[in-house]
């Protein structure tokens, strides 16, 4: 077999297997941000590195709710300097600030994403939302997390803090495709898994507020002809 239909093979199973065994942990969450949305809040979403893409994947997209805000921390992220975040997001005292510059309230739910859930912002991003009275939700690969300590003062980890976990099905390492010849496994799958838990969440959200009664919000492709003008409506009312 080569190489690229093992790797293929590789990722499939981990995907199933990570969308089958977090059913249920999907439908808590969901329900988590059907009440903020129902209540007047909206759902954030926050993560660092190479995190922070599912972050960005959910906000203003395509078949995407409107009332998602996605906390994208320019210096926490990778275009600025390759290790800048890794650096930044040890650093403590970030959190709360991106927390109240962006308006998080106690009607929000928040979901933080971190593959090893260790870091101090991200470890004291969930203490002080749990403090102000939002819902947590965790995305992390446990079988990192449980087998690392917490960088931050607390002790504890991400998936200790939530209210309810995704777990993203990464081995440990997040890189776990070895290579003959080489040392380094290759082949990250915590973005794929990731994304595709995060759309399920949205999807399972938008089903049940309508079996609520409540017409969701949802973006249309830019790209479809008279979907500027609906989606325009929708910035002016929700995206801020």
């Amino acid at each position: 077999m080569s190489v690229t239909r093992a790797f293929g093979q590789h990722v499939t199973t981990i995907l199933k297997k990570t969308l089958n065994e977090q059913h249920e942990h999907i439908v808590e969450a969901a329900h988590l941000v059907k009440e903020s949305i129902k209540q007047g809040g909206r759902f954030y979403v926050f993560g660092s590195g190479h995190s922070h893409m599912i972050a960005e994947e959910l906000y203003n997209r395509a078949g995407g709710l409107a009332l998602v805000s996605a906390i994208l921390e320019p210096a926490l992220m990778l275009h600025e300097a390759p290790n800048k975040s890794t650096y930044l997001e040890r650093l403590g005292g970030y959190a709360e600030v991106m927390l109240n510059i962006n308006g998080v309230t106690a009607k929000d739910t928040l979901m933080i994403v971190s593959n090893s859930g260790r870091n101090p912002v991200i470890v004291e991003m969930a203490l002080r939302a749990k403090e102000m009275g939002l819902n947590v939700i965790a995305m992390t690969s446990l079988a990192h997390a449980k087998n690392v300590t917490s960088r931050h003062h607390s002790g504890k980890r991400l998936f200790e803090i939530a209210d309810v976990v995704l777990d993203n099905g990464a081995l440990f390492g997040d890189a776990a495709f070895p290579l003959a010849g080489l040392e380094t496994p290759v082949g990250a799958t915590s973005s794929v898994t990731g994304i595709a838990l995060a759309q399920s969440l949205i999807v399972t959200t938008v089903d049940a507020l309508i079996k609520d009664g409540i017409k969701p919000p949802v973006f249309r492709s830019s790209n479809v002809d008279g979907a500027d003008a609906y989606n325009d409506q929708l910035f002016a009312k929700y995206v801020k």
